[in-house]
């Protein structure tokens, strides 16, 4: 039986968790009734109806390492709300355009795909600087071919002087940026003091949460080198990445939870790993990996079937090329998690038969997220042996291939 989350429960949980964690009251039961009542009362007083979701202050982390904040949709807060435990917004000194964070956003009810495209024509040199600057910005992972390539025409050129202020705190969110090249100094206003919180050092991106969540920007970014940027608008972002995003968690979190490895994970970290999988497609008699090969990533299995093979060894205990099948993967089945698990080269290949689609995961999200589910991991590398014991008769020790 599936289980569906209703729309906004995420969002309703995680904004409640982060000001748990910023006020770190003593009494967590007071502070939940506080803060939910807080969230009914803006709701009515915003006049927001039943169908439009609360939006409480938020103060967090994105996973660039930038400071988030969010704040209830509506237009001034009623005298008492600075008696309130919620920050209020800051106010912003230069005084951009406002309200356009009050416009909600459904990626699941915004399917018109008739508005014209924004094109910011390109030289061949720029869109070569364009691509390899975007290269390894996470929201473009997923993106199909004719979804990235929208992205990229609707792109454009910033150049920036050191002290020259990109976003300021406060400020409605109207662009997303990827850096091309430079330093920039992530400062955060509190108390009426600004201190520098984080770097940005000649990669990443940033300002994509004031467009995702329809909040203030949450910090300033400063240049402190000259430096080149690539903006991208909200219209864009939001009908493009913030919709694919959307589509990918519906399409994805059903099966990961599926997954037997993953189900000693917490929910929230299966949605991250939602979040930073790709996937991939092989025709019949694809090899995937290849023994030897240095391991840069891991698959599960989400249709078709891959069979593992490996290369026999001679009587003199030289590798032939001859390949032994070892075993085969089904839909929520994984490998090539050995070579990850032993820092060692691929142990086996891999080979599609027939059509197959695998998710995909990257050795730094694997470290980072997959950490909970090692001990299992390594307790199946000696189930794996003694099945090699059975195929070959000798035993082998998958945690050096050499031997």
């Amino acid at each position: 039986m599936s289980i569906e989350i209703p729309p906004g429960l995420t969002e309703l949980l995680q904004g409640y968790t982060v000001e748990v964690l910023r006020q770190r009251p003593q009494d967590l039961v007071e502070f939940a009734v506080h803060y939910f009542t807080r969230l009914k009362e803006n709701r009515l007083q915003d006049g927001a109806g039943a169908a439009a979701a609360p939006r409480p202050h938020v103060r967090g982390v994105n996973f660039d390492g930038e400071p988030m904040q969010t704040e209830s949709n509506g237009e001034e807060e009623d005298e008492d709300s600075d008696e309130s435990d919620f920050e209020p917004p800051v106010i912003n000194r230069f005084n951009r355009r406002v309200s356009v964070c009050a416009e909600a956003f459904n990626p699941d009810e915004d399917d018109d795909d008739t508005e014209p495209r924004v094109v910011h024509p390109k030289s061949d040199e720029q869109r070569c600087r364009l691509q390899e600057a975007c290269k390894d910005i996470l929201l473009f992972k997923n993106l199909d071919q004719e979804q990235l390539s929208q992205v990229l025409d609707a792109m454009f050129e910033l150049r920036v002087k050191p002290e020259e202020h990109v976003i300021d705190q406060g400020d409605d969110g109207d662009n997303f940026y990827v850096i091309e090249r430079g330093v920039y100094d992530i400062l955060v206003a509190r108390d009426g003091q600004s201190r520098c919180v984080g770097t940005y050092d000649n990669h990443g991106s940033f300002g994509e949460l004031a467009l995702m969540y329809n909040t203030p920007r949450a910090a300033t970014i400063v240049a402190t080198t000259d430096g080149a940027l690539w903006g991208l608008d909200r219209v864009t972002f939001r009908r493009i990445i913030l919709k694919n995003n959307a589509r990918k968690r519906k399409m994805y979190e059903i099966f990961v939870e599926s997954v037997p490895i993953l189900k000693s994970l917490e929910l929230s970290e299966r949605m991250k790993i939602v979040d930073v999988i790709g996937e991939k497609n092989y025709k019949d008699g694809d090899r995937i990996i290849a023994q030897g090969d240095k391991a840069d990533c891991f698959f599960i299995v989400e249709s078709g079937e891959v069979k593992i093979m490996m290369k026999s060894k001679t009587k003199s205990g030289q590798e032939s090329n001859q390949e032994v099948e070892i075993t085969r993967c089904r839909r929520g089945q994984y490998f090539g998690e050995l070579a990850l698990v032993t820092n060692k080269p691929r142990a086996a290949s891999a080979y599609a038969v027939q059509d197959v689609k695998c998710l995909v995961m990257d050795v730094q999200a694997f470290e980072r997220l997959l950490g909970p589910c090692m001990d299992i991991m390594q307790r199946n590398i000696t189930h794996y042996e003694e099945q090699l014991v059975a195929l070959f008769g000798s035993s082998m020790d998958l945690r050096d291939p050499g031997k």
